[in-house]
């Protein structure tokens, strides 16, 4: 038995291909992000401060949405494997505390050097464009994904 499932090769990869990530946006997320960032800003962290700056409550971080991108193209399109060497974003519209996200992916391009152009586009639950951008991959090669199926995950658990 396999510990996990490398993505798709530059090969298997078909213009229009496409995958999609949703999260609900929680308080926990944007202290963790916060946290990690050093980004205390309070927009992110002061709701009163927040609404008396004209928003309807604290707003998570601008890095947060383009970041859900990464579990679509790490672990479903390309997937395992995969390396990210562009990423360009543009932001639309807030993201709120309790926001459900919805990143989407699409293989747009396969380039003559063996990376792929994704478009991005995050939606929140009520359809309005967070934020948008491309994302240029390098998928995983099939020797990778040979040495990722050689992986035996008896041979792990028992060590």
């Amino acid at each position: 038995m396999t510990l996990y499932t490398a993505g798709k090769t530059y090969r298997e990869l078909n213009e229009g291909d496409s995958a999609v990530h949703s999260k609900t946006i929680s308080e926990s997320d944007v202290y963790s992000f916060a946290g990690i960032t050093g980004d205390f800003n309070p927009l992110h962290v002061d709701s009163v401060f927040a609404q008396k700056m004209g928003l309807a409550g604290r707003i998570a971080h601008a890095g947060i949405a383009p970041a859900m991108v990464a579990q679509v193209i790490g672990m479903k399109l390309p997937g395992v494997g995969s390396m990210v060497t562009n990423m360009t974003v543009s932001h639309h519209a807030p993201l709120y505390i309790g926001d459900t996200i919805y990143a989407h992916v699409q293989v747009t391009q396969k380039l003559p050097n063996r990376h792929v152009r994704l478009t991005i586009t995050i939606l929140n639950q009520d359809n309005e464009l967070i934020c948008s951008g491309e994302v240029e991959v390098v998928p995983p090669k099939a020797s990778f994904k040979k040495r990722v199926a050689a992986i035996d995950l008896q041979e792990i658990v028992t060590e």
